[in-house]
């Protein structure tokens, strides 16, 4: 058969665009910005470049745009560096699509899990525990499964080695090949101390490696979590780096015990957060298996061995429990970036997970949420889809890069351990929490639907709560201030008059922004439209605390009096939608702006109003 002839009239997408030069560029994002601004504050090229460029938490910088660089290679899946993934795509089969189950109630755990497999899913994670489902049911749980087919992991933050015996009991009952058995025991004794503290016992990692080595041979024995760093504050740098440097505390351990560097490889896998930041979690996932691979490279290990087998679960510290239909959003944008950044399993955590135990219909959207995005946006058909953007290999170099430094002071200092034990890990994640929270509190990181358009008049959902483990680092969602803010007012009306100067047209703009402010703790504004300035009088009588909200126009026509009028009527505070330069000679109290502490101001005007401390209902 012979082949159709090459077609000479194949359409570039860039011809006859003229070719711009990153200066040139500048320099018309420069007009653009300048359309905004008055002219003392307008900016040159550089100022321009500057304007647009952000900040991520732990030093990366992301420039407003990206330029490939002569000469660079990318590289092929299946190769070192393994930048672009472990291994070519199966289009049929793109990702392991794995669920969690944790419910303690045996019976309810093992139909999700038959549900599941029914449903959609490829493989089972049983988190086994205190907090999970106990190690003397996990064989009631996994009865229908079968394990020659659908790989099974366990997890457990307080007993490991008991967690792994129970699923080495069970796949042996099942009575199949120990050769067709896949999944891993879920040895991670240093995270397990990062989750509860004390001490890390790394005496059982030989003798499971030695299990799936003999007998299990398709099996690994150990999951490297960051999870816990990320959901203690950790940046994608930081958890890259603990990933690391705790995969290699166990390699060295188990050259110590006899087990080649090559075989410890085999073994391991690495379990890591995915975010609705679908840039940064991409490009994590690449310098995650480039840097593991450059370890391997160091230690000898074979060229195939060297990829990193990588499990990416959305973030809990991302998770909101008020309006948390926005973590079907959430979930959805760091599914994609899991797959987009090659993740050999993908675990959508549900909607309602940060609120207790999932419901079935939000463990069916979880997988869902899998099955659309495989099945029908096809992102994964294409190995590295994002490979070439020159935004994302940029990325993933600073990260890999950033995340090295660190990995090479932590190997330096003894390890993962010794960080642990020390202190170095806590006062590096809290630093980085710290850098987070203050842009969580300035909603430069909003947090939709809870720091910014919050659902006025929520009733929230309730779940059976889970027991969480106590000790180690501590773990805190990043909405976790706001819904405290949200919980002060949960027991009454707490409102705050608002007055709307001038007509619509004026102060529509700046009383919607204060009306979503106060939502964010769910104060109630009690919308005063002034008509005269008399109406402020009458209607604001006494209030703690009274908000002006109007354009510079609207507070030329109407500020003086209208704040006059409401001293003469005992209102404690008056705050101004805006700068208080707007206002002229009229002194007010405060201003409620875009850029301000939100946390900070939320707290004081709770406070002021007299509403209840955090915890403090009975």
């Amino acid at each position: 058969m012979s082949l159709p002839p090459a077609h000479d009239d194949v359409m570039g997408l860039a011809a006859g665009f003229p070719a711009t030069s990153p200066d040139a560029w500048a320099e018309l994002a420069a007009g653009v910005v300048n359309k905004s601004r008055p002219d003392d504050r307008k900016v040159d090229a550089a100022g321009a470049r500057e304007a647009l460029s952000s900040h991520l938490p732990g030093g990366i910088d992301i420039d407003p745009i990206y330029w490939p660089q002569p000469g660079e290679t990318l590289g092929l899946p299946g190769a070192m560096p393994f930048t672009r993934g472990r291994a070519p795509r199966d289009p049929d089969v793109p990702w392991d699509v794995r669920q969690l189950h944790d419910d303690p109630d045996a019976a309810t755990s093992r139909r999700a899990v038959l549900d599941d497999l029914e449903r959609g899913v490829t493989s089972v994670w049983v988190h086994v525990g205190a907090d999970g489902v106990a190690a003397d049911d996990l064989a009631e749980v996994l009865a229908d499964v079968q394990v020659d087919l659908a790989p099974v992991v366990v997890s457990s933050a307080d007993d490991q080695a008991t967690a792994a015996a129970a699923l080495v009991s069970v796949w042996e009952a099942k009575g199949v090949d120990a050769a067709t058995v896949r999944g891993s025991l879920g040895h991670d004794p240093i995270g397990q101390v990062a989750v509860r503290g004390g001490t890390p016992d790394l005496a059982p990692l030989a003798d499971a490696v030695a299990t799936c080595r003999d007998r299990f041979t398709s099996a690994r024995a150990i999951t490297v979590d960051s999870r816990v760093h990320h959901d203690a504050g950790a940046s994608d740098q930081d958890e890259i780096a603990l990933a690391l440097a705790t995969a290699l505390d166990y390699v060295r351990h188990l050259s110590e015990a006899g087990v080649e560097p090559a075989e410890a490889f085999r073994r391991i896998d690495f379990r890591v957060a995915a975010t609705a930041d679908q840039f940064t979690t991409i490009a994590k996932l690449r310098a995650l298996r480039r840097t593991w691979a450059r370890v391997g490279e160091v230690l000898e290990v074979p060229e195939a061995d060297r990829g990193a087998w990588v499990h990416a679960v959305t973030s809990w510290r991302m998770q909101t429990r008020t309006d948390p239909w926005v973590n079907l959003l959430r979930d959805t944008i760091a599914c994609f970036a899991a797959a987009a950044g090659g993740a050999d399993a993908v675990t959508v955590l549900p909607y309602d997970h940060a609120l207790g135990l999932p419901t079935a219909f939000s463990r069916r959207v979880a997988r869902n949420t899998q099955s659309l995005l495989a099945s029908e946006s096809n992102v994964a058909r294409v190995a590295d889809p994002a490979g070439g953007s020159a935004y994302v290999e940029s990325l993933t170099d600073s990260l890999a890069r950033a995340a090295w430094a660190w990995f090479g002071e932590l190997d330096a200092a003894g390890g993962a351990a010794a960080a642990l034990a020390s202190g170095v890990v806590a006062e590096r994640l809290a630093a980085t929490r710290t850098e987070r929270d203050a842009a969580l509190a300035t909603r430069a990181l909003p947090l939709t639907g809870t720091s910014t358009f919050p659902l006025a008049g929520e009733t929230l959902l309730t779940r059976t709560p889970r027991t969480e483990p106590t000790g180690g680092l501590p773990r805190r969602r990043d909405s976790e201030v706001f819904e405290d803010l949200r919980e002060r007012t949960a027991a009454g009306d707490v409102s705050v008059p608002v007055i709307a100067l001038g007509p619509a047209k004026e102060h529509t703009a700046r009383l919607t922004f204060v009306t979503n402010l106060l939502g964010v703790a769910g104060i109630r504004p009690h919308i005063i439209e002034v008509a005269d300035e008399s109406t402020a009088l009458d209607a604001a009588q006494g209030a703690p605390v009274a908000v002006v909200a109007s354009s510079a126009k609207g507070y030329a026509a109407h500020a003086e009096a209208s704040v006059a009028s409401l001293r003469s009527a005992g209102v404690g505070r008056v705050l101004v939608a805006g700068r208080a330069t707007e206002v002229g000679d009229t002194t007010v109290d405060g201003e409620v702006r875009d850029g301000m502490d939100v946390v900070a101001f939320l707290t004081d005007l709770l406070d002021t109003l007299g509403a209840p401390q955090a915890g403090a209902q009975a």
